[in-house]
């Protein structure tokens, strides 16, 4: 299956503009695709306050500039006695794929339309535990820097290069790595190769019955290996855990030997676990080869649900209480009205009797039951179990959505809300042709400070923007995308016009660093799921005592003194952390 490489996505798939103004999404793939979006580009110029001219657009580079290799001769000649041709390359266009994850501002902008700042070397694909570990050792032995490679999803600059490493970069692809190894059917585990997709992972489990239910918004291009090295989350985790739950055991190869547990178990007292240690490593420690993960039998059912709420208020009100009961679903998220009005806008025009259909829903909605639509919000409902269990769920779901005066919207919309985090996807770069500089950036924060945190960004979004003399109006949104007993996960997107701005990467780059500077001010975490990387290290202060980054420092210092694993996340200092 062909991606774009740089951009996201298939190849096959795109947002592009019609004749009669609206949006088509190419492809077959999602259950937004084939049809036309008449409402697309009105939403978006009423919400930045802009007009789009199709025929205006920003020209992507063709012809990449990209600076010659760094060359280690004698690490180059041991490499070729040992692998075939075919397990590494030179190749500039590989190289420049595996320069950079998926950040919109530091990376994405500068491949499309500017320079990355530095690329690897040369890409070597790793296809076994042993080439792990010979690949480890010609780097120690020349002096080498391994940048471990999985899907390239990474949003947070994780795979953004140290400017200043004067060594050879060499980016370790473990995509070739695949392979489910076993299964214990009685046992509910297996053993997965960390190379393996998301995708992959589920297609492969399910010819023998199981699933893992792990399912970020990346889950057809990220690995296993980056949702441990990231410690991610899925969209399903109240049913099948975040990847902390999952994963029993896990396979690290570094510089001083392989680190793992002799065999998994359901739980352990064991003194300090290394294996926690491993979870949100982001390549500075070594290259995860397999894990021991759960799986579970494919449910016997799966069914959709949607609710709109009069205001996001009593939104989050219904998610409290929930969170607080026995019949959490496998996923549950609660949009605000900014995303749902958005949702709407992606939907093609009505036709006939489901034109006639529409109007009395919506006479129910807003006339009947009072709702604005400039304030209500939806949450999307995902159930999975055995035919009681998603039964039982779904009747204590809705007849407690109706003491927040939630109503009931239907299945099939369940599903399109569901589905289309996947399709969305594709719309940054299709939005960027356009001059329109868009991110998504994440958190956690308890429940008492959801209301104070999202009105602290948004106000400092409207500072950012006046700050800068940007041309409309910004846009923010955001939904709560995962509960827990103490607080949520909170996911925002944010965007502005940026036509007639000088440098907007570095514009946009500021404003999202203020953005994080208000969440961090008003009780969110330095992230939920996205990770660290290099576009968050400022804030490890603010989230670990100096004690506890000195541990960590030693202990990456210990396990790899020469610095091999250089790729420098978490710390500025790539030596130390």
């Amino acid at each position: 299956m062909k991606t774009w490489g740089h951009k996201w996505g298939f190849a096959d798939t795109q947002f592009v503009i019609n004749e009669d103004r609206s949006v088509t999404l190419t492809g077959d793939r999602y259950n937004l695709s084939g049809y036309k979006m008449p409402y697309f580009l009105p939403y978006i110029e009423e919400q930045l306050g802009i007009e789009i001219n199709p025929y205006d657009q920003q020209q992507e580079i063709t012809e990449k500039s990209i600076n010659p290799p760094t060359i280690n001769k004698d690490f180059c000649q041991a490499l070729a006695n040992i692998f075939p041709s075919n397990q590494y390359t030179f190749e500039d266009r590989e190289r420049l794929f595996h320069s950079h994850g998926q950040s919109a501002f530091k990376e994405i902008y500068k491949v499309l339309y500017s320079k990355l700042d530095r690329t690897v070397d040369m890409v070597f694909y790793c296809q076994s535990e042993l080439d792990a570990k010979t690949i480890i050792n010609l780097a120690i032995e020349h002096n080498i820097c391994l940048v471990p490679f999985g899907g390239g999803t990474n949003v947070s600059c994780a795979l953004k290069l140290p400017e200043n490493e004067k060594r050879m970069l060499v980016s370790v692809d473990m995509r070739r790595m695949d392979k489910i190894e076993w299964i214990d059917q009685e046992n509910l585990r297996a053993c997965v190769q960390a190379g393996i997709t998301g995708q992959q992972l589920e297609e492969q489990l399910r010819n023998d019955g199981f699933i893992c239910g792990h399912e970020p918004d990346s889950l057809e291009f990220s690995t296993l290996g980056g949702w441990i090295s990231t410690n991610a989350s899925g969209m399903k985790k109240n049913r099948y855990g975040n990847i902390e739950q999952i994963v029993e055991n896990i396979t690290l190869i570094t510089p001083k030997g392989t680190i793992e547990q002799i065999q998994p178990t359901p739980r352990s007292s064991m003194g300090i676990q290394i294996q926690n240690l491993l979870f949100g490593s982001e390549g500075n420690l070594g290259l995860i080869t397999k894990a021991v993960i759960k799986i579970n039998p494919v449910p016997e059912v799966k069914k959709y649900g949607s609710l709109v709420f009069p205001n996001f208020e009593l939104g989050v009100k219904f998610l409290y209480n929930l969170a607080h009961n026995g019949f959490v679903p496998a996923s549950i998220r609660l949009v605000d009205n900014n995303q749902f009005r958005f949702s709407q806008a992606l939907k093609p025009k009505s036709t006939n009797i489901k034109t006639w259909i529409d109007k009395l829903k919506k006479i129910y909605v807003l006339n009947l039951r009072g709702f604005n639509p400039n304030q209500m919000v939806a949450a999307t409902i995902v159930m999975e179990g055995s035919v009681q269990e998603v039964a039982y769920q779904q009747a204590n779901i809705y007849a407690l959505a109706k003491k927040y005066q939630g109503l009931v919207s239907g299945a099939e919309n369940g599903n399109r809300g569901y589905m289309l985090t996947y399709a969305i996807a594709y719309m940054r770069d299709f939005l960027l042709k356009f001059y329109i500089m868009g991110e998504t950036f994440e958190t956690s924060v308890s429940w008492s400070q959801i209301h104070q945190l999202c009105q602290a960004v948004d106000q400092t979004l409207k500072e950012q923007h006046q700050k800068f003399n940007l041309p409309g109006k910004p846009y923010l949104s955001y939904r709560i995308s995962q509960i827990y007993h103490t607080g949520v996960c909170l996911y925002f997107m944010f965007g502005f016009y940026s036509k007639g701005v000088e440098y907007p990467e570095v514009v946009s780059t500021q404003i999202e660093h203020s953005l994080r500077q208000a969440i961090m001010a008003n009780g969110g975490s330095i992230s939920h799921h996205h990770g660290v990387g290099k576009s968050r290290q400022e804030f490890i202060k603010n989230t670990l005592s100096s004690d506890s980054i000195e541990l960590i420092k030693e202990i990456k210092q210990a396990n790899d003194p020469q610095n091999i694993f250089g790729i420098g996340n978490f710390s500025r200092d790539s030596k130390t952390i």
